[in-house]
């Protein structure tokens, strides 16, 4: 069904307020895949705090044309291609998308976006092996903690020594 010229404008529009607010997007061929596994998928975006879209590749080409970013020919990639767009955490939709990757072989990572700059499929690849943010949060709080309580347990060591030497004074009488 052909789609009107004033509907075009507003799903480009649509699209561009999404590309502004994502910080990342990421493209992925879904040929073959039923209409229950997208919405299993769909809902595991949602739950991260992104959003999956999928649109004519005309309209993704203009959208992302009057946007900031570079290098991106969408036109080009041959067969469906599915958007995910990432407004919370960068690592969520290619983590999402590679892991959907393992149980639907016929999923393709095509590249991505990735602060204003177009990205391989193979960047976006090495971007899904990265933590995800509440996991660096962990690791730095645990750097930043580790000194402290290094010393906490130094102090809690001469503690412990001194009330050992008293107890065996005090056995000793």
């Amino acid at each position: 069904m052909a789609i009107n010229k004033q509907k075009k404008q507003e799903i480009i529009k649509n699209l561009q307020d999404k590309i502004s607010r994502a910080k990342s997007v990421v493209f992925a061929k879904y040929f073959g895949i039923g209409a229950n596994e997208i919405n299993n998928l769909r809902n595991k975006v949602r739950e991260s705090g992104g959003e999956y879209v999928v649109a004519k590749k005309t309209l993704l080409d203009v959208a992302f044309s009057k946007s900031k970013i570079d290098g991106i020919k969408i036109r080009e990639i041959e067969g469906e291609i599915a958007t995910v767009f990432g407004y919370e955490d960068e690592v969520a939709p290619a983590k999402i998308l590679d892991e959907f990757k393992k149980s639907h072989e016929s999923v393709e990572l095509m590249g991505g976006v990735l602060e204003d700059r177009f990205i391989d499929a193979e960047k976006v690849k090495a971007l899904a092996k990265l933590p995800s943010k509440p996991e660096l949060y962990a690791k730095i709080v645990g750097s930043l903690n580790a000194p402290i309580s290094g010393f906490v347990n130094v102090l809690a060591g001469n503690l412990r020594g001194l009330v050992t030497v008293l107890k065996a004074i005090g056995d000793k009488k």
